[in-house]
């Protein structure tokens, strides 16, 4: 965000962040769908970067000054982004397509192979499966977001996270979610 920025864009993008924190915090954290995140949350070496995107190609020229910044930092400073972006591709048939297009943007770097691309979107749903299924939950966060992780962080660990929302049920994830607790 630059220096311009006025307070209500500041406070919007707290909220934004926030939120993705809770949702980290709560969901990925707290149910281990993803082993690697608990360390980077807790040193603070994610970054949290809201973009204020209205459509696809500002959207991707953001993006590819993401990947190139984590590319560039230190993991010791900076292991893992979240690109938040709450204002483009609110629609997740828009925001699956985009994937693809963020995913050339990787091979055109040349970063493919050092970085990657995991998807999360309000409304996310995997291939074949019903819109309420709790296995889309695993990857369903506040605001669509593009998170940009080192490949030497990650595992397939997809099916165990599929397994643990399935324990979990909806009503469990109904509960897990309250702004109450």
């Amino acid at each position: 965000m630059s220096g311009g920025a006025s307070e209500a864009t500041l406070a919007a993008d707290a909220q934004v962040i926030l939120a993705t924190q809770r949702w980290l915090e709560r969901v990925v954290i707290g149910l281990n769908l993803c082993p690697f995140a608990r360390a980077p949350f807790v040193q603070q070496r994610l970054r949290y970067r809201v973009s204020h995107a209205l459509d696809e190609q500002i959207l991707l020229a953001d993006l590819s000054a993401e990947l190139l910044a984590l590319h560039s930092a230190d993991p010791q400073q900076c292991e893992t982004t979240l690109l938040i972006h709450p204002d483009v591709l609110g629609d997740f048939l828009d925001y699956n397509d985009f994937l693809a297009v963020a995913n050339d943007a990787l091979r055109e770097l040349g970063l493919d192979g050092e970085l990657q691309i995991a998807s999360f979107h309000p409304d996310y749903q995997f291939a074949d499966t019903a819109h309420d299924a709790i296995e889309n939950h695993t990857n369903r966060s506040p605001h669509p977001t593009l998170h940009l992780l080192r490949e030497t962080s990650t595992d397939d660990i997809y099916r165990r996270n599929i397994a643990t929302l399935r324990a979990l049920g909806l009503a469990g994830w109904r509960k897990l979610m309250r702004d109450d607790i």
